[in-house]
């Protein structure tokens, strides 16, 4: 027998004479082994994806018109990745449908990274409660990027009422039976007023809500005194001393503001959602892509310049927050979402 085919032999031999132990470490070591090339490769691939990110524009789908406060926002932060990355981002405004067009728009998007989504929270949270069907899934067609940002809200009214507080203004809806109007635009603000004139024995009454500069004048011109919604509308407005602000529905006072209570100060502490604007890609958009572009967009925020000019002087409360983070706030908003819709009494059309 060649000398090769004895070797070979013995230690074939060898390998048989092994006790268990031996034999089950080998191939452990054998396993860690494949293990770590299929991990080593899957990390190469990933940081190549990542390094090579964006080679082309980057469409934004977002849910409202042109020229709001999300509108101006994503401008302004795709300018910034532009000046880094070389690359625009190309806002496709998608509003109407109840914030459902731009739903289905973002989760039929090919998950390659080139299509990211600004959405709301009736996009993202209230809308499964309202509508027995919807053209997407909120929880299986979106991979969530970040949570840009509150957007803080406030109730104000017409200084003409000379009412500096929530109690005054309770005071003065009862002396007025019927006659002071209030614009809210979503569901759990119009609910706040709901448990205020319960609570305090009021009959403020709801007008339907056309937009924010149509509120703006309904306050000044006092046809619609009262108002609950986004603060940014009202900022020249309370430095004018023109209309006062009465709470907010931060967590903390607004520091552009800080004069104005929160309404958790003030002991309510309902079912009150806050208005945000989250970041998400449609689902199985690849996780270097979706890390990469929270990295980023974190970094510009952080910016001291752009986060004073372009959120806190725009009444907008900085998130940013990680991926897995602001998955775990929309589990706990859609569980807050869904008791907001039935403490409403409605049922899904």
């Amino acid at each position: 027998m060649p000398m090769h085919s004895k070797g070979a032999h013995a230690l074939k031999g060898s390998e048989q004479r092994l006790r268990p132990i031996d034999r089950a470490r080998r191939r452990r070591a054998a396993g860690l082994l494949a293990g770590s090339a299929l991990l080593a490769a899957t990390t190469w691939t990933h940081n190549c994806i990542a390094q090579e990110y964006p080679a082309r524009p980057i469409r934004v789908i977002t849910n409202v018109g042109s020229g709001g406060t999300a509108d101006i926002f994503i401008r302004a932060l795709g300018e910034e990745l532009h000046r880094r990355w070389g690359e625009p981002l190309i806002v496709d405004p998608r509003p109407g449908g109840n914030f459902i067009i731009a739903g289905r728009a973002c989760a039929e998007s090919p998950p390659d990274g080139y299509t990211v989504c600004l959405l709301s929270g009736e996009t993202l949270s209230y809308n499964q409660f309202l509508y027995k069907r919807l053209p997407y899934d909120p929880q299986k067609d979106f991979a969530p990027i970040t949570n840009l940002f509150f957007n803080t809200q406030a109730l104000v009214v017409n200084a003409v009422l000379n009412v500096k507080s929530l109690d005054g203004l309770a005071a003065l809806a009862r002396e007025r039976p019927k006659t002071l109007a209030y614009v809210a635009p979503s569901l759990p603000h119009a609910l706040f007023f709901e448990h205020f004139n319960r609570e305090r024995g009021t009959d403020l009454v709801r007008v339907p809500f056309r937009g924010g500069g149509e509120a703006v004048t309904g306050i000044l011109s006092g046809s619609t005194p009262v108002a609950f919604f986004g603060l940014a509308n009202f900022l020249s407005y309370l430095r004018e001393a023109t209309m006062i602000g009465l709470a907010t529905d931060g967590v903390a006072r607004f520091p552009v503001f800080p004069g104005i209570p929160t309404l958790a100060e003030l002991g309510y502490h309902g079912n009150l959602t806050r208005v945000y604007f989250g970041l998400v890609a449609p689902a199985g958009t690849p996780q270097p892509i979706i890390e990469r572009l929270r990295g980023e967009i974190a970094r510009i925020m952080n910016e001291p310049d752009f986060r004073a000019k372009q959120l806190i002087e725009r009444a907008l409360e900085p998130i940013a927050d990680t991926p897995g983070e602001f998955a775990r706030f929309l589990n706990e908003d859609r569980l807050i979402s869904e008791r907001v819709v039935k403490e409403a009494g409605m049922t899904p059309q």
